[in-house]
């Protein structure tokens, strides 16, 4: 085989391998009121966990759940690379891809009313594919949290 049969087949190879890399999407949502809970992988954050690598604040908007989804939804369409797939009263999943490699992140927000009267809403966003994804779940989470809640 010539070297140019030879790239021609690696990059093959390589454009099969990278289309792959977006995995399927897993069984997600809210189960009496409880999130998926994080894969034991640090490429996940969950408002819900109780261990210190996966663990981040919910959100804590000054509004009703509808003005809180509004809000919300209003963040993720200006979001680069997201898309909105599941949007109903107190749930909203949405999925983020990245520019280079097409890896797919689910993030998913669950919005309800506390006794006390105070619109949570409760995050989890988790990586499909992979062992570690250097911060990029958490940092957005947290640029999310800025957005919806301080309006930046």
């Amino acid at each position: 085989m010539d070297k140019q049969s030879r790239v021609a087949v690696i990059s093959c190879l390589l454009c099969l391998l990278i289309s792959g890399c977006t995995g399927t999407g897993p069984e997600l949502g809210v189960v009496g009121g409880i999130l998926t809970p994080c894969p034991p992988r640090p490429n996940c954050v969950n408002s819900q966990a109780t261990d210190e690598d996966h663990m981040i604040l919910p959100f804590r908007y000054a509004g009703t759940e509808q003005e809180a989804r509004g809000r919300l939804l209003q963040v993720l369409e200006s979001e680069d690379r997201a898309k909105v797939i599941a949007a109903n009263d107190n749930y909203v999943r949405a999925e983020f891809t990245s520019p280079l490699f097409r890896f797919v992140d689910d993030v998913e927000f669950y919005i309800y009313t506390t006794s006390a009267g105070e619109t949570v809403i409760d995050v989890r966003s988790a990586s499909r594919l992979g062992y570690s994804d250097l911060g990029a779940n958490r940092k957005r989470i947290e640029r999310l949290h800025s957005k919806c809640i301080l309006g930046q």
